[in-house]
């Protein structure tokens, strides 16, 4: 297992000084994520850290703030006409990139357009539009060839994939699968590159040429105001290790909490758990490779989403009382807007006699199927481990290989067949802010887009979500997403194993934390 020797050395060092470190304001904030930091790129990557490091790099159009409601970030406000087909975008002033060029609605547009070549929202906004076009160097437009009910929801989209603002130089001329050459942001943080060990360590530092907005801090919205000049995104794969970095104040925020040491750390007055809504809570599930057999048939997807407890999944986590919930049905999560028990009659619950029924009827004779298990992974591995012995106790004929998740998720985009280092199982985690909008759900929002690992393709629900992409009407848009959410459970394209919160830990000097479902690294301050 690698860890980085600079913070063993650390660590050593402050427990023999007994913690003495750097003055309090000239020390790093150091964040310790889940999983390594491999791809810079938050359009050609599907990883959340690399998604919560463009966060501090890049800026958006619009952001989400703590009430999930939706506003102005880069832009200084939009109009839309009468019939809501054409929205005309104006820039903020003042805004740079981290080279000293500005921010022009021509980086915008050329930004926007690749994203929408990869997210799902996107893709569907693009197809609606007749024309994205600069109109003035602070303005651009819009113009729709069809109704299209959540444009500004998907300029705004938190999670995966964001639409971040790059330079039209880079945007323009890199594909939506390629990672860009250059990090130039336009955002609160600058990378510092030439101190970056991939998958260990990433530094970045104020950018002094960013302009905030002049409201307080609120969510992903409002005023970006850093507040501390350095940051580290570090890795610690070992889980004893990050509990005692935290408790030593050796480093300042966990992304998430080892489960293990929540009781540990609840009675420790130097920390702070966090406490996320609905929408930052998480759901387990399974990826399958729809490319490419067993899973191409739609029994055999049946068969997993029959064999899986998420009781005994969500049990495997170790979680205090109240932070799981084994029963929810929804693939937008419970608690979030477009939840629903549609399709709860498909999804019983474990039942291993008609799983191997179902193994049966699909022609199953024991072929191998390749699960990839990110062992590196504090919140997918115990999951992994449970869904991997119910698997294997319906009759699938599992090779499990073990591997850190920035490997595996460099495998999992690809099309390659078993034997070639391909894969047709992956345990994953989603938030509600990936799920909660059946646009950019992953078990409904990238049907037949053929731009993600799963591949799947259900004939049946492309009039749905042509529907929903048109509808306005907000309770009409909750009768689409349920009939979404029956044909995901009726067809398999996701089977969930749980849903449960993992909260954030930080020290109870940092002043100003955004408690948001993911590491918020502006407004902080230290106390002391």
């Amino acid at each position: 297992m690698r860890i980085g020797s600079w913070l063993l050395g650390l660590t050593a060092a402050g427990m023999l000084a007994g913690g003495a470190m750097a003055q309090p304001q000239q020390r790093p904030l150091r964040v310790v994520v889940n999983v390594g930091l491999q791809n810079l790129d938050p359009i050609a990557s599907p990883s959340f850290v690399t998604r919560n490091f463009a966060y501090l790099v890049y800026d958006t159009l619009v952001s989400m703030d703590s009430k999930g409601e939706y506003r102005p970030q880069m832009l200084q406000g939009w109009q839309v006409s009468e019939d809501r087909l054409t929205w005309t975008f104006t820039l903020r002033p003042g805004l740079e990139f981290s080279d000293g060029t500005p921010v022009t609605a021509e980086d915008a547009v050329a930004s926007l357009r690749r994203w929408g070549q990869r997210d799902a929202i996107g893709r569907r906004l693009m197809a609606a539009a007749k024309a994205l076009t600069a109109t003035a160097p602070n303005v651009f437009v819009l113009e729709l060839a069809q109704p299209f009910g959540g444009v500004i929801d998907a300029l705004g989209k938190p999670s995966v994939h964001v639409p971040f603002i790059m330079p039209a130089r880079l945007a323009g001329t890199t594909g939506p699968t390629t990672q860009v050459p250059e990090v130039v942001g336009s955002g609160p943080f600058l990378f510092n590159r030439s101190e970056w060990i991939p998958g260990e360590r990433t530094p970045v530092r104020r950018n002094p040429r960013y302009v905030p907005r002049a409201e307080p801090a609120d969510g992903l919205a409002g005023g970006k105001v850093v507040k501390l000049e350095r940051a580290e995104l570090v890795t610690l794969p070992d889980i004893a290790l990050r509990a005692a970095a935290i408790t030593q104040a050796e480093v300042d925020y966990l992304e998430y909490a080892p489960i293990d040491y929540l009781p540990r750390f609840r009675r420790d007055r130097n920390l702070v758990i966090a406490n996320p809504g609905g929408i930052a809570h998480i759901v387990g599930g399974v990826s399958l490779n729809f490319n490419q057999p067993p899973f191409d048939n739609v029994l055999m997807r049946r068969a997993v989403q029959a064999a899986i407890d998420k009781a005994e999944v969500v049990a495997g986590h170790g979680l205090p009382d109240g932070m799981a919930d084994s029963a929810c049905v929804s693939i937008y999560l419970c608690g979030t807007r477009y939840a629903s028990n549609a399709g709860a009659d498909l999804v019983p619950g474990r039942n291993l006699d008609r799983a191997r029924e179902l193994l049966r009827q699909a022609g199953y004779n024991g072929e191998r199927i390749a699960i990839l298990q990110p062992a590196d992974s504090a919140l997918i591995n115990p999951m992994a481990l449970v869904v991997i012995d119910q698997l294997k106790r319906a009759g699938f004929n599992l090779d499990v290989q073990a591997s850190d998740w920035s490997s595996i998720a460099q495998r999992w985009v690809g099309r390659e067949p078993i034997d070639r280092g391909g894969w047709n199982i992956v345990p994953v985690i989603y938030t509600g802010f990936d799920m909660a909008d059946p646009l950019s759900n992953v078990a409904v929002g990238y049907n037949c887009t053929d731009n993600q690992p799963w591949g799947y393709c259900v004939e049946a629900m492309k009039p749905v979500l042509a529907a929903f992409a048109a509808e306005s009407d907000p309770a009409k848009r909750r009768a689409l997403a349920a009939e979404l959410q029956r044909l995901s459970h009726e067809y398999a394209t996701f089977p969930l194993s749980g849903q449960f919160q993992a909260p954030a830990v930080w020290r109870a000097e940092l002043r100003g934390v955004i408690d948001f479902g993911f590491p918020v690294l502006w407004n902080i301050e230290r106390a002391r």
